[in-house]
Order: C-alpha cells, then sequence, then structure tokens
C-alpha cells in the first residue's frame, strides 16, 4: 500500500530538484528520503525519479504520476483539516501565490495578521507575478491583481483599487502639466509591460484609451512608481503601490478630468474544490486587514 509519507517524499524530491532537497524540506535523513522513493517505485511498478551524480530528472512516468501525487497528499491534507475544523480549529497545510509588489507592500503584513490568530496554519506563500496555474501548480489559492477570466476559477473580491497618474514634482516642473486625456500622448510615460491598453479613462462617450511616449516598459508596479518618482515620465498606477509617496508629495496626482479605470483584487481558487474553510477564513481575514474602502485609499489623491 502507498503511504503518504514516501508521496510527499517523491512530490518534494520533484519540486526541489534533488533528493537532499527535499529531504531538507521534510526535516529527515537523505538516505530516509531515498529510501521512501525506492519503496514507492517498488510498488507502483515504475521508475519515477532518474538519478545521478550531477541532477535528479522526473521521468515520463513520474511526470504522469506527479499531478495526482499532489492531489492525493492535498486530499488527505484537507480530510484532516476538515475534522479538526469541526472542532473550531484551523490547521493544516494552506498554499498561497500572489503578485511579487502587492505581496510584499500590503499582503504579508496582513497574513502577519491571518496566522497570529490561526496558529495551527502551515502557509506557504510563494510570490510571483505570472498567472499560475491553481489547480495543476499545486495552490491552494492565488491572488489576483485584476479581472479573473476564467471560467474554472471561483473568485472572491477582497478590495478595490483606485488608479491614478502621477509624476514627480520635477517632471511636471520640466514637462507641464496634462489637463486632458488627449494631452497624454505629448507626455513620456512609464507603462506596465505587455499591456498595451491598459491606460483606459471613461467620458460621457463611454472608455477611451490613451497612451504616452513610453520611455520604460517594465512587469513591476514598485519599479514603475520608482521611475515616476525619479522623474522619468507619468505612469499610471494602482493607489496600493504609491499612497505613502502621494502622502509626501513625492509624487503627484496628475488630474486630467477624468477617472481611470480601476482594478480589483480577488482571492480564486478551482471551482471543482469545495472551498476549505482556511481558504474563507483568510478571505475574511484579508479583507478586515485591508478595509473598505481599503486603506490605501483613504490618503491624499
Amino acid at each position: 500500500m502507498m503511504k503518504l509519507e514516501s508521496l510527499a517524499t517523491f512530490v518534494m524530491a520533484a519540486e526541489s530538484g534533488s533528493i537532499s532537497g527535499a529531504a531538507r524540506r521534510l526535516g529527515i535523513a537523505k538516505s530516509v528520503a531515498s529510501e521512501r522513493l525506492s519503496e514507492l517505485e517498488r510498488e507502483l511498478g515504475a521508475k519515477l525519479i532518474q538519478r545521478s551524480t550531477r541532477k535528479l530528472s522526473v521521468t515520463e512516468d513520474g511526470q504522469a504520476f506527479l499531478p495526482r501525487a499532489r492531489t492525493i497528499l492535498r486530499e488527505a491534507a484537507e480530510a484532516t483539516a476538515e475534522l479538526t475544523e469541526r472542532r473550531g480549529t484551523l490547521v493544516g497545510p494552506l498554499r498561497l501565490s500572489a503578485p511579487v509588489s502587492f505581496g510584499m507592500l500590503h499582503l504579508g503584513p496582513a497574513l502577519n495578521a491571518f496566522l497570529g490568530e490561526n496558529r495551527g496554519i502551515d502557509l506557504t506563500l510563494e510570490l510571483d507575478d505570472r498567472f499560475v496555474d491553481v489547480a495543476s501548480d499545486g495552490f491552494d489559492a492565488v491572488v489576483r491583481h485584476g479581472p479573473v477570466n476564467n471560467n474554472r476559477l471561483v473568485a472572491k473580491r477582497l478590495a478595490s483599487s483606485r488608479r491614478l497618474l502621477v509624476a514627480s514634482p520635477d517632471y511636471l516642473a520640466r514637462c507641464g502639466r496634462p489637463q486632458t486625456p488627449a494631452e497624454i500622448a505629448a507626455h513620456d510615460g512609464i507603462l506596465y509591460a505587455n499591456r498595451e491598453a491598459d491606460w483606459r479613462f471613461g467620458s460621457a462617450a463611454g472608455w477611451s484609451v490613451v497612451r504616452p511616449r513610453a520611455v520604460l516598459r517594465v512587469n513591476n508596479g514598485v519599479v514603475m512608481r520608482d521611475a515616476a518618482a525619479a522623474g522619468l515620465g507619468i505612469a499610471l498606477l494602482p493607489t496600493f503601490f504609491m499612497h505613502e509617496q502621494l502622502a509626501d508629495g513625492s509624487l503627484v496626482h496628475v488630474d486630467i478630468g477624468t477617472e481611470a479605470e480601476g482594478a480589483e483584487l480577488f482571492v480564486a481558487y478551482p471551482r471543482e474544490r469545495n472551498p476549505s474553510t482556511k481558504v474563507l477564513a483568510l478571505v475574511a481575514s484579508l479583507r478586515r486587514s485591508f478595509g473598505d474602502p481599503p486603506y490605501w485609499d483613504r490618503g491624499p489623491g
């Protein structure tokens, strides 16, 4: 009979790329991890891991078995946690993915409060700006900024965020302050990479897209914020990136007479799974931490 500890060793070895890495994550000796892998391979009658002196690779059979092994481990953990949750305590693993900058600026402090209230939860947070596949990548939930256009996911709203045009006082003194959306095109802009039509502004006729000349394209909001504060150009950013800079005056709101399209923050999880009590408790805790309206939208600007 397959043992959960052997499945866990296989998954850890595949994710870390080495048996020693799996042993470290599990807190066991390398020899014990190696024996568990061998036992699992004997049980299945298949080679899962190709070992060499330099590296470990997952075989074709191992790649086919890996998502099932993850599912078995997750369902076993969820079953154990469900029994505990029936007794009023949240325990067990919770794996979460979130964008890098938002995770560092706001999610991390909010999670500290959540974990302080739920000491039995073993949280793994992975910060990544790519759109991870929640189910196949083994996450219980993901935090997303922007629309969740995937009918395989259930999205729970956490908070809203205004998006403001901002620039440094130095840039505006040198280049002038645009007064209308049309005047934006004559200015230097700091743009989010791979998103060509996100400078959307409302009007009586609907939404219109205007864009400045690009002086920098980057896929990180903090880098955009700092470039704007350095005087490189105008940036369109969610307020959670720069509410402190608006307060201290290093960035100034550029009012062109219309609001940019806002954005929402969500927690999303696979539709085929029933949401665990831990995920629902996390959503409720994050909503309390961020507030409504969120604290980053209560200051100047």
